[in-house]
């Protein structure tokens, strides 16, 4: 069989769209269990990797709608995994303001739960605004976070590892629960942590969950190519792509990796309809409801300076200085405004449907065409798909844009293995008190 495309969905309950929620049409609610229940149903039944949950630890009355009030997502995940079969869960969890054992638990009760679906998404927390909320007084700088999250990371793989598979044998005959030589203590002291293990919880069924990252910083690209499995990531150009994708693949070798233990997967925002009138339509109607004080706040946001302070019909200032919070989105949609002569308020309104991501609008054929070009092209190895509402325009992508895929024989047409691991076809590790074979 040929390579075959990855797919997850990035679920935000109102939709991506800063306006989504307004659509007639639209079901919405951050808290809505049904209405996530049936997205999750929606993406198994076009057989998506994964179900994917962001996460941050702020909120605000100009926070995005589908990030003003939501639920904690590894709980939520645990109500999805007892309405689900196949399909991977994935919810992000800050290094910044967790503690290792904590985090190590939870992802390997969510994948005992599920029977081997539960993924991390590793996020270091960009916004300094958070501290206030865990008692801190300051927030770490952007490389130290990436310090902090690559000795996290460490340590929770070190204690997914604290017992061997088939360690728990509860021999009612003689009487033995757990066999002794099979359970391991971490003994764990760094920098930053000191954890002594082992974990009350038995070796997940995929060894570790599956590791995601996100960032697209020098840092970011080392803490993913060296501890990740997916990396997601903002690209909307080709040629950016590609560079990164090759920036990406080529520092796996410095960590004793191959190329295909990471699965890319950057972000993409479809405008669906079933012909151009639909395509159409379906886009007149989130320009004519896009709230645009929203939009600009987002970018405001993203770019770490108050962008009413400039014309909003003229260009950014090419010596913007970016925030150190969201490095990397920041300087990718200065890019893409300086490469597209954007004005403040079209890059606004474009922040608004889509964050930086890529924008693709179009009848099925033309959605799946573009993403037969980058990946057929080592720009990625499948895509977060990210729906303007819910669940109108994912059932769209799902019923017309999947057959599509499938038709040209670049995704399956059914699920193959029991993990999360299987789907993508990673291996699953080895218990790292072992010696290496």
């Amino acid at each position: 069989m040929s390579k075959q495309m990855h797919l997850g969905v990035f679920v935000q309950a109102t939709g991506h769209h800063v306006s989504g929620w307004r659509v007639p049409e639209a079901e919405t609610g951050s808290e809505n269990l049904a209405l996530l229940q049936k997205i999750a149903a929606i993406a198994e039944r076009g057989k998506f990797d994964l179900f994917f949950l962001a996460d941050g630890l702020t909120s605000s009355l100009t926070a995005h709608p589908s990030t003003m009030v939501r639920f904690e997502p590894t709980t939520l995940l645990g109500a999805i995994a007892m309405s689900t079969r196949h399909i991977g869960l994935a919810a992000t969890v800050s290094t910044t303001y967790s503690e290792p054992y904590q985090v190590a638990r939870t992802f390997a009760s969510l994948d005992h739960l599920s029977n081997g679906r539960a993924a991390w998404n590793v996020v270091t927390t960009s916004y300094a605004r958070s501290a206030a909320n865990f008692t801190r007084s300051t927030h770490p700088g952007h490389d130290n976070r990436y310090e902090i999250a690559e000795e996290f990371v460490d340590v929770c793989k070190g204690l997914w590892d604290s017992w061997d598979d088939g360690a728990i044998v509860a021999d009612k005959a003689s009487g033995t629960f757990a066999l002794p030589n099979k359970m391991h203590q971490l003994n764990h002291k760094g920098q930053f942590f000191t954890v002594q293990g082992p974990l009350n919880a038995s070796r997940p069924p995929q060894g570790h969950p599956i590791i995601i990252q996100a960032g697209s910083s020098i840092p970011g690209q080392n803490l993913a190519a060296r501890t990740a499995d997916i990396v997601f990531t903002a690209q909307g150009d080709l040629a950016e792509a590609q560079a990164f994708y090759a920036s990406l693949k080529g520092r796996l070798v410095n960590f004793g990796r191959e190329r295909n233990d990471l699965v890319v997967m950057p972000g993409v925002f479809p405008v669906i309809g079933r012909d151009e009138t639909e395509v159409e339509e379906n886009y007149q109607k989130l320009k004519e409801l896009t709230d645009l004080p929203s939009a600009i706040g987002l970018l405001s946001e993203r770019l770490g300076h108050d962008v009413t302070q400039f014309d909003l019909d003229g260009p950014l200032p090419a010596d913007l200085a970016i925030s150190d919070e969201i490095q990397s989105r920041g300087e990718l949609l200065k890019a893409l405004a300086l490469r597209e002569n954007m004005t403040v308020r079209e890059l606004a309104l474009h922040v608004g449907m889509a964050r930086g991501h890529n924008v693709l609008k179009g009848t099925p054929s033309v959605i799946a065409d573009h993403l037969q070009l980058w990946f057929e092209s080592n720009a990625a190895d499948g895509f977060n798909i990210m729906p303007a509402w819910f669940p109108g325009q994912f059932e769209l992508f799902v019923d017309y844009v999947v057959p599509e895929l499938q038709k040209r024989k670049l995704f399956r047409k059914e699920y193959e293995g029991a993990t999360l691991r299987d789907i993508l076809g990673l291996e699953r590790p080895q218990n790292s008190f072992f010696p290496k074979l």
